[in-house]
């Protein structure tokens, strides 16, 4: 039989419908759909796909189950691996791991490792499947710090070895990042996020909200008075980065963080009916290159009296960090990219509100550290960008209150958590991983970090005799 080297494709809203709303985008595949991309796979001997994954996803084991109909089957044995399936279908870079490592990728397009994990996610929510484990109780209680993906995957790892775990979350609200910073129409909390965390909390995992560790308790509190045995650290990084320049400090320029917690978590994408509506005016202005850039300027777009969203990316878009998918999305909507463009200064009305950025055109040159090519300002060439609001998304830092209220704990000279190959801290019985480690990373990597340290926290406690 000959290759099917075209896949299946993904349903999903016209730009002229999606623009205006805050639906999926991305529609999802029916069964039969799934069926035919599922029939796409070579089940290969040595399937370098899974070595593309970050959580090594057994992935053609999954596949095959929905080859053979087997949705309830399929859902099994993805929560082998993977705890959170539904959201990883939706917000990996699968084009950049395990389907970029698909031998398909060779000759044609690579199965749609991503869609398929999120059908079997979403049925396993649509038929309220729970998570099937039989394990022995172990005499130890985990601390996790951070109810993101990576404290989630830990979390929901040593609960299926045996151990009591509690989750303490800053906020009022479970999720983290995924609750916070990934806009509803990529992710939508109450139908996805909500069920994958009550699957967790179903396998008896605790949650504690509105717990900020170094406030509520220490952590050298956390092993010396409250009883615990270990203690994760995934708090993140969520401290937003400026650039320093004239104008930041206007009305109406917003970080990232601040925009999208505020449209995210407080569920200002309602509009007028959110309790606290976002002020953008008629035209914004989102600097950055990343998926969070991304976020910000579609979710803008989609704001009531938003006629005009310009991206302002110092490089080009072949350096552009952000998801192909996404800047494919956000050019069908509408969104206007001006690359090669850096802002110099915000400029304000007499009533201290932002009305234009000044900007400078750029040129690349050799390489930097990070493997793109540098860029640098092209004298003479500095203009205007007029907008009512601007939204910052040039990346993050790292949280300072765990490493203030932890003495002994190492971090770097960018204030992230320092750790060895076992995932363990400076201090004995803490453990840290994903973006409070890392820096900014994917939603991937956070969860395979959480699945790496929940298992050397078990070979710690419970080595194998």
């Amino acid at each position: 039989m000959p290759l099917n080297l075209s896949r299946e494709p993904m349903p999903e809203q016209t730009p002229a419908k999606r623009r205006s709303n805050f639906s999926e985008v991305n529609q999802g595949y029916g069964a039969e759909q799934a069926q035919r991309e599922a029939a796409r796979c070579l089940f290969c001997k040595r399937p370098t796909c899974i070595d593309g994954c970050p959580v090594h996803i057994n992935i053609p084991y999954f596949i095959k189950a929905i080859l053979e109909r087997e949705p309830d089957e399929a859902v099994r044995r993805i929560r082998l691996d993977n705890s959170l399936p539904a959201i990883c279908g939706r917000v990996c870079p699968q084009e950049t791991q395990c389907e970029q490592a698909c031998v398909l990728n060779k000759k044609g397009a690579p199965i749609a490792i991503g869609a398929l994990e999120r059908y079997v996610g979403d049925h396993a929510i649509r038929e309220c499947l729970a998570t099937e484990c039989s394990f022995q109780e172990k005499p130890y209680k985990i601390a996790i710090i951070g109810s993101g993906p990576s404290g989630l995957t830990c979390a929901g790892e040593l609960r299926k070895l045996g151990y009591a775990v509690t989750v303490f979350e800053a906020l009022h609200e479970l999720g983290g990042v995924l609750r916070y910073g990934i806009p509803e129409f990529r992710l939508p909390k109450d139908k996805i996020l909500t069920p994958e965390i009550e699957t967790l909390r179903s396998l008896g995992v605790e949650f504690q909200t509105n717990a900020l560790i170094g406030q509520v308790a220490t952590i050298p509190e956390l092993l010396e008075n409250k009883g615990y045995s270990a203690v994760y650290i995934a708090t993140g990084a969520g401290s937003p980065q400026f650039m320093d320049i004239a104008g930041e400090d206007l009305n109406f320029v917003y970080s990232a963080n601040e925009f999208l917690t505020r449209m995210n978590l407080m569920q200002a994408y309602r509009g007028e009916d959110a309790a606290t509506p976002v002020h953008v005016g008629r035209r914004v202005a989102v600097v950055g290159g990343g998926n969070t850039a991304l976020d910000a300027a579609r979710s803008a777009l989609r704001i009531h009296g938003v006629e005009h969203v310009v991206l302002i990316y110092r490089r080009s878009e072949a350096e552009m960090p952000a998801r192909a998918e996404e800047v494919k999305h956000a050019r069908d909507e509408g969104i206007d990219f001006q690359f090669l463009t850096v802002p110099v200064a915000y400029l304000g009305t007499p009533r201290g509100e932002v009305r234009s950025a000044r900007c400078q055109r750029m040129s690349l040159e050799e390489p930097d550290p990070s493997g793109r090519r540098r860029p640098v300002p092209i004298p003479g060439s500095e203009f205007e960008i007029e907008t009512d609001s601007v939204i910052i998304a040039i990346g993050t830092n790292a949280n300072p209150i765990i490493a203030k209220t932890t003495p002994g704990l190492k971090t770097n000279s960018k204030g992230y958590i320092v750790i060895n190959e076992s995932s363990e801290t400076s201090l004995q019985g803490v453990f840290a991983g994903g973006d409070i480690v890392s820096g900014s990373a994917t939603v991937i990597e956070a969860m395979g970090a959480g699945r790496k340290a929940a298992h050397i926290i078990h070979q710690k406690l419970s080595p194998q005799k």
